[in-house]
């Protein structure tokens, strides 16, 4: 019979293979060695490596076995410097017993213990030798100095009289820690001969170790460089409730470059990113790094869905041509409840309306970024009251296990449930990812239309009349006293009344003039003329051109961007 616990292996005699005679011969050996090479090292664990090496060597080789290494190998994967006192600070990350009451081993010597081997002790002489030491019988001074360290008396009472033999385990010319081998009174001790063996086997397990603390190194570096990378807080734009979750790849898959962003763009509109860069590993990590910057930089622009996926394509291609990523990218327009949408060959949006079944929105079809110069096309359509639309990675979708058609259908039923809060729909839906090894990074958004409060918003329309201006800050004052924000409606009018001048001066037809209130005040002023404000350096002797520095000034952030049928410049304040 064999219990296993974890990390904890014990292990009946009477069930397992005969121990080696001592000292062992050829074929006894080479029996072990097999064994050692076929079982170890199945893993990028080192827990789960340091277990396979009690399997092989308990009862076999010992009656009794742990495995320790140096704690930073298992906390950063990087080795510490040496301590001058000698001193090593170890985890232990496995022991195996086969005895018929393991209960006062496994008390003597707790799996994941971190402990300061000082210098005198066996333990900590062999880190710093590299040597192995044997003691072919434990005396009883010995074994009560060793307890009296751990202050433990089970540990004395352990070890007394026993057989012990403490290797250490070198990987790549460097110590990683060491294995403690022992046998009990009554079993036969080690001699000279089995310390050769017992360095054969702590090397292989070594290495295995030092495969996984590589591994593990990388992985820890992608994962923290993607999670610096992806936001940390996600804006909550005005008219909509945004939640997210990010499940990083498997450990046999490696870390990905999924990303999600929320971008908050000019007269509280909002951009809704979703990509995957093709690959895994820091270099994936790394690249997403740079489109998630910059799609960001685009979208300060303000330009289309279609346009952004187009300069996106073109940087995708300066940055690195061997790395191919697919993106989703979405505008949305609070007031008018218009969304636009375009896609370089991602997986499709989901939209749940209310009341009704969940259904796949069918984009213009694009190549990945990465690939050729084809403009993009996009798709608007206005969003109702309450509908929830998804973007998501194709990790979510697809898997060894069934097709993406599949997976979309089993997303959609989980979404048709969208009364749900959406944190509560988003763990819902990351819940129902199997687990397995070979499972790709997964990145889901999900976004909620709320209608605007009708208080929230309003909009005048200005004659082409100099005398609009006043009219345009009497409107600015009257609103922004029922709102309570006096305290800055001084600054407000100020640059209303600037902005609504230069409109009627440089362009032509009606000007119109909408407040909202959202995160920010934003005051918006449109007209027909297609020439966009420029700042310039006004002469001493100019009577204009001071009115975009002042703005410039009293502003939280300003900007402008053409529309259809001219242009729209706009202001933002903090709300006092």
């Amino acid at each position: 019979m064999e219990r296993v616990n974890r990390r904890f292996v014990t292990k009946d005699p009477a069930a397992a293979a005969p121990r080696m005679s001592s000292p062992a011969t050829m074929n006894e050996q080479l029996s072990l060695l097999n064994a050692a090479s076929k079982r170890i090292g199945s893993t990028l664990d080192m827990f789960e490596t340091g277990r396979e090496l009690m399997d092989v060597a308990v009862p076999r080789f010992a009656d009794a076995a742990g495995i320790l290494v140096q704690d930073r190998l298992m906390t950063d994967g990087e080795f510490p410097q040496r301590n001058t006192d000698g001193t090593a600070l170890v985890r232990r990350i496995a022991v195996g017993v086969s005895d018929p009451a393991p209960g006062e081993y496994a008390r003597a010597f707790p799996v994941d213990e971190v402990v300061v081997y000082e210098a005198w002790t066996p333990y900590a002489r062999c880190m710093a030798t590299g040597n192995p030491i044997l003691y072919p019988r434990l005396g009883r001074r010995t074994a009560e100095e060793i307890g009296r360290f751990w202050q433990r008396d089970s540990v004395s009472k352990v070890l007394e009289d026993s057989s012990f033999l403490v290797v250490p385990l070198k990987a790549r010319g460097r110590v990683l820690g060491f294995v403690i081998f022992t046998r009990r009174p009554d079993s036969e001790p080690f001699e000279e001969q089995d310390i050769g063996l017992a360095e054969e086997l702590a090397a292989r397990t070594a290495v295995c170790l030092d495969n996984a603390r590589l591994y593990n190194r990388e992985r820890r570096t992608a994962l923290t460089l993607q999670s610096s990378l992806l936001p940390a807080d996600l804006y909550q734009p005005l008219g909509l409730t945004i939640a997210s979750r990010y499940l990083p790849a498997s450990d046999l898959v490696g870390v990905g470059g999924d990303w999600y962003d929320v971008i908050p763009l000019p007269g509280c509109r909002v951009a809704l990113v979703v990509g995957d860069v093709m690959g895994h590993g820091i270099r994936a990590a790394a690249t997403m790094g740079q489109l998630r910057t910059a799609a960001r930089t685009l979208a300060s622009l303000d330009l289309s869905p279609a346009e952004v996926l187009f300069r996106l394509n073109r940087m995708s291609q300066d940055l690195d041509a061997t790395q191919i990523a697919t993106c989703v990218y979405a505008t949305y327009d609070p007031v008018t409840r218009i969304c636009a949408l375009a896609s370089a060959g991602h997986v499709p949006p989901i939209l749940v309306r209310p009341g009704g079944k969940p259904e796949l929105l069918e984009l213009p079809p694009g190549l990945p970024l990465g690939i050729g110069n084809e403009p993009v096309e996009m798709r608007e359509l206005v969003l109702p009251h309450d509908a929830v639309l998804a973007f998501y990675t194709d990790g979510l979708v697809e898997s060894r296990e069934r097709d993406i058609d599949e997976g979309i259908d089993m997303v959609c039923d989980l979404l048709a449930g969208q009364n749900r809060d959406l944190e509560e729909v988003c763990d819902l839906t990351i819940g129902a990812q199997r687990p397995g090894h070979e499972r790709d990074d997964i990145a889901l958004l999900l976004a909620r239309v709320r209608e605007l409060n009708e208080d929230d918003i309003v909009e005048i329309a200005l004659p082409s009349d100099p005398r609009s201006a006043s009219k345009a800050r009497r409107f600015i004052r009257a609103t922004l006293t029922e709102w309570r924000l006096d305290p800055i409606a001084d600054a407000t009018e100020l640059m209303i009344s600037e902005l609504v001048t230069n409109a009627i001066k440089h362009g032509s037809g009606t000007v119109g003039l909408r407040l909202l209130r959202g995160p920010t005040l934003v005051c918006e002023v449109t007209d027909r003329s297609l020439a966009m404000p420029v700042m310039r350096e006004a002469g001493s002797g100019d009577d204009t051109g001071r009115g975009l520095h002042l703005i410039n000034w009293l502003a939280h952030r300003w900007g402008s961007r053409l529309t259809p049928k001219g242009k729209v410049v706009w202001v933002e304040q903090s709300l006092p």
